[in-house]
């Protein structure tokens, strides 16, 4: 006796169909599973046993041997229980192979016969509507999330025998509740007229987010580089339904949806603290997980006393700020995780926070020497925009009583989605969607100065010796800041404010290549 039914395993964030074959044949009893498994998929043999025992499903002792196809495709987690369960069931004729021919099955078995949550189930449905399967089974807690999915019938189920008892119906009952995308902007978000001060870093804030540009904000303690940080999703446009899918089905990997929060609607907003490790930060572990960097797609990950970090920990991030994507090497494979993020972080200049006010910091020069050069030059070349806040004054906090001259986060967030619209249009047959994506010959292709422009950025260039990718950075940050103006060509203006913004670089840490 032979049946199969389906399911699906998740790579990455992208799944794939398995089938689950059974053979019932004559011989010495027995249970076995093979097709390259994990260790819980391999206990998956005592899970199902028991857990059919106690839903009152009994027959006869058998050889039974479970294949999950393809065999290339290592399997881990406790997803493939039910599928096992249902193909075994098939195999001893409790109902017709056609019954689940155009259902994939997805959940683990308790000893009781109750079926559990698990994690991955957003891309494994969507998988199953890929591949145009009809229904999707999957356990009573994981109905929302996997309702996400149009086009294809959710059925929630809370145990074995439930589900024995639906696959008899011409129809199964599905009941996933509707989920209405961008909802999440009803939720209160921190606004950017609540921040006195700091006209410039604010500036500098709208700069980055207009072309997704890395930021760097160092000053003394207190200064509100965290309190800026905090308020940049809220400046952010809102997420496309595509975006927002993406990001759902990183954390859907991650077990990081639940009833509550089943799905992904806001920019998310990262904060590692800086005892993070680098498997943490990047993705990866025994089971290969997403890391901070990859649940930070789409929006902000945010490295507060970046300094502290270890530089180690830190470098992890060159690759995937570079190309978007964390590349996670095993044995059995290589997993990809999206790291399409802004990277935020807010440093003091020395161990005390108060350098170069000389009345306050105390420390020596080799000592803000080696606290600065934690950062390594490579790290801090790919920083696009560097900004400095500044102490605030007794005139800011009078302010607070009457923040109506403290710009709103719904205007600047108008002006950045102007912007954003500019580059959408533009890059629209290109595979990149913001300026800081810009690759070397389409800088030269897009990025077209003006002759006063070319001149001042000419004598910048070797006055204040910039490297390579300091000059493509410049060149990316002074796109935006002219779509910002909306103005096609890039002028002498744009190109003073983008060299601004790498003069700290120079101010904190030198001249490049030190």
């Amino acid at each position: 006796m032979y049946s199969v039914s389906y399911c699906a395993a998740v790579h990455g964030i992208e799944g794939c169909m398995i089938q689950v074959e059974a053979d019932i044949s004559e011989g010495l009893p027995g249970f076995s599973l093979v097709g390259f498994l994990s260790s819980e998929v391999k206990e998956a043999r005592e899970r199902v046993q028991i857990g059919m025992k106690n839903a009152g499903f009994s027959f006869p002792p058998k050889k039974i041997t479970i294949n999950l196809s393809p065999a290339d495709i290592r399997k881990g987690g406790t997803g493939y229980d039910l599928a096992i369960a249902v193909s075994v069931l098939t195999a001893f004729g409790y109902f017709p192979q056609e019954f689940i021919k155009n259902i994939v099955f997805i959940g683990e078995l308790s000893l009781e016969g109750k079926v559990q949550a698990v994690h991955g189930v957003l891309p494994r449905v969507y998988t199953a509507y890929e591949n145009g399967m009809k229904y999707c089974v999957v356990p009573a807690e994981n109905v929302q999330e996997a309702g996400i999915v149009k086009g294809i019938g959710v059925v929630g189920i809370s145990s074995l025998s439930e589900l024995v008892s639906m696959l008899g119906e011409e129809e199964l009952p599905t009941g996933a509740p509707s989920f209405e995308a961008g909802k999440g902007r009803t939720e209160e978000m921190l606004d950017f007229k609540d921040v006195n001060g700091q006209k410039t870093v604010r500036r500098a804030i709208e700069v980055s987010v207009a072309g997704m540009h890395n930021l760097l904000m160092i000053g003394p303690p207190g200064s509100g580089k965290t309190m800026l940080a905090k308020r940049i999703p809220g400046i952010m446009p809102e997420l496309s339904f595509e975006e927002q899918m993406e990001i759902s089905k990183i954390y859907s990997v991650a077990g990081m949806l639940s009833e509550e929060q089943p799905f992904v609607s806001r920019r998310p907003f990262r904060e590692p603290h800086h005892t993070v490790t680098q498997t943490a930060l990047a993705g990866g572990g025994r089971q290969p997980k997403p890391g901070e960097v990859s649940l930070a797609n789409g929006g902000v990950l945010f490295l507060d006393e970046l300094a502290e970090f270890q530089r180690q920990t830190v470098e992890v991030l060159r690759q995937p700020l570079e190309d978007g994507y964390v590349t996670v090497s095993r044995m059995d494979g290589n997993y990809r995780y999206p790291a399409k993020c802004q990277l935020v972080a807010a440093m003091n200049p020395c161990r005390c926070g108060f350098y170069p006010d000389r009345k306050r910091c105390r420390c020596t020069s080799f000592q803000i020497k080696g606290y600065l050069n934690r950062i390594s030059q490579p790290m801090l070349d790919r920083m696009d925009i560097c900004a400095e806040t500044v102490p605030l004054t007794y005139q800011d906090f009078q302010k607070q009583s009457n923040n109506a001259g403290n710009e709103p986060s719904s205007i600047i967030r108008e002006r950045v989605a102007k912007a954003q619209k500019i580059q959408d249009r533009r890059y629209q047959k290109e595979a990149i969607f913001h300026n800081a994506q810009l690759t070397p010959s389409l800088l030269e292709k897009y990025c077209v100065l003006e002759k006063e422009a070319q001149e001042y950025l000419e004598e910048a260039f070797y006055k204040l010796e910039f490297s390579a990718r300091a000059y493509h950075k410049i060149l990316k940050v002074s796109r935006t800041i002219a779509d910002l103006a909306g103005e096609d060509k890039i002028r002498q203006r744009h190109i003073a404010e983008a060299v601004c913004y790498r003069m700290l670089d120079k101010k904190y840490w030198g001249s490049e290549g030190e």
